[in-house]
């Protein structure tokens, strides 16, 4: 399942705050910040999505996410693979060492990685 844009950057925030109130949220938010009803709207969509859950204080839930990050990307990313360059790894690696603006040292750091992983399989 998929997040929309804004449920997105709301998910940015839980992550990097790894558990939070509605205060907690609304306050990690830039100028102008959303309407309450509009992030408990956008919790309850995520909450729905099974990506967000919640414990109850009181009258008070502190919400947490239930998908991690690294996850969430991995996923997006493969899909990207699969979409844009036909499954194949190679054509998605060639596209993006050629059209970044990576510096020799980040393509050797790049490389350095891909050679540990190798030993590692």
């Amino acid at each position: 399942m998929e997040l929309s844009k804004t449920e997105e950057q709301l998910m940015q925030y839980l992550w990097k705050l790894e558990k939070a109130f509605m205060k907690d949220l609304l306050d990690i938010y830039p100028e102008p910040k959303p309407a309450t009803t509009t992030v408990a709207t956008l919790l309850k969509r995520m909450i729905g999505k099974g990506f967000v859950d919640y414990k109850t204080f009181g009258k008070s839930r502190e919400y947490y996410p239930l998908v991690k990050k690294e996850d969430y990307f991995s996923k997006h990313v493969n899909g990207l693979i699969k979409t844009f360059f036909n499954d194949s790894a190679s054509q998605f690696a060639s596209f993006f060492t050629r059209k970044t603006d990576f510096t020799k040292k980040e393509l050797e750091a790049l490389k350095a990685i891909i050679d540990k992983e190798i030993e590692n399989k």
